[in-house]
């Protein structure tokens, strides 16, 4: 079997982190966990993959690491930032950990390039030594290339044991009809507009709604780019399956230690009182709070 794509531009290191080259960017991978909800307590149970660029010393920011790769050399980025990911993911987090890892739809013009994904996929699980059951496969919400590529690339996904997350739900490409069409496992809510429906009693009124409609299907709920500790109390409050954000923990650039577990009190700190409504007005908002793995800071 030839090289996976991804493969060809790693280096590895004496840490057991690996690391990839693209142009003059060095790209590492970080890792932050999303928290599942149980009985008023939240647990860690997922990493999701985040690209870290460096240009020598100086971090990058992805945008403007994304925004500089061509068309043309999209595919093989992805596929080099996925492979870092899985490979730095069998080295470094708990095996019963969850994995989310990014998939841009636009890059699948035709259904040879979806089979040619998996491919490198399963090459790379295979040296990783990670099951696909681990692995949750975000589709974001950009247009795709071609629609049947796409679902053909998420059926073929689903079929060799990978669980599918529509990614970004909620923002300017959302469409249920895609939700209809890809019958994911997961759906990750959109962090702009569920922090903009919460700012209401009717917009949360909606919000918890729309959880209770996924979930009656089987379709597990993500509140993602949670900021502030409100925002999470409203979360729990909807129904909500897992969150993520920065007000619990911060990705954390491999090599790092993370932990294979850690539970928190979901809705710390609490005001007696503060109902759906009442939440939005609470002086909290004044605070941005932030999590590493538990343990809280705040600052102006």
């Amino acid at each position: 079997m030839s090289k996976s794509s991804g493969l060809a531009q790693i280096i590895r290191h004496a840490d057991g982190s690996v690391t990839g080259v693209w142009s003059i960017y060095t790209l590492r991978s970080a890792f932050q966990p999303i928290f599942s909800f149980s009985k008023s307590k939240l647990s860690i149970s997922a990493f999701e993959g985040l690209i870290r660029p460096f240009r020598g010393i100086d971090a990058v920011p992805p945008g403007a690491f994304f925004s500089s790769v061509a068309s043309a050399e999209r595919l093989q980025v992805e596929s080099l930032t996925r492979t870092l990911h899985l490979l730095n993911a069998a080295a470094f987090l708990p095996r019963e950990a969850a994995i989310f890892i990014n998939f841009d739809p636009s890059v699948f013009t035709d259904c040879e390039i979806a089979d040619l994904a998996l491919r490198d996929m399963r090459q790379v699980l295979n040296q990783a030594g990670i099951d696909p059951r681990r692995v949750v496969c975000e589709v974001t919400e950009k247009k795709p290339a071609s629609e049947q590529a796409l679902f053909g690339f998420v059926t073929a996904l689903k079929a060799n044991g990978f669980r599918i997350a529509v990614d970004d739900f909620g923002s300017d490409e959302s469409d249920i009809k895609r939700i209809r069409d890809l019958k994911p496992d997961i759906v990750k809510f959109d962090a702009h507009w569920i922090s903009r429906l919460m700012d209401s009693g009717a917009g949360f009124a909606l919000l918890k709604e729309m959880v209770a409609n996924f979930e009656d299907k089987g379709i597990r709920t993500v509140f993602e780019g949670l900021e502030e500790s409100w925002q999470l109390q409203l979360a729990e409050r909807s129904g909500a399956s897992m969150v993520q954000g920065f007000v619990l923990a911060l990705p954390e650039i491999v090599p790092a230690s993370f932990p294979s577990s850690a539970t928190v009190a979901a809705t710390e700190p609490t005001w007696e009182g503060a109902g759906a409504e009442a939440a939005v007005d609470l002086p909290a908002r004044a605070h941005r709070s932030s999590r590493s793995f538990g343990k809280r800071t705040f600052h102006e």
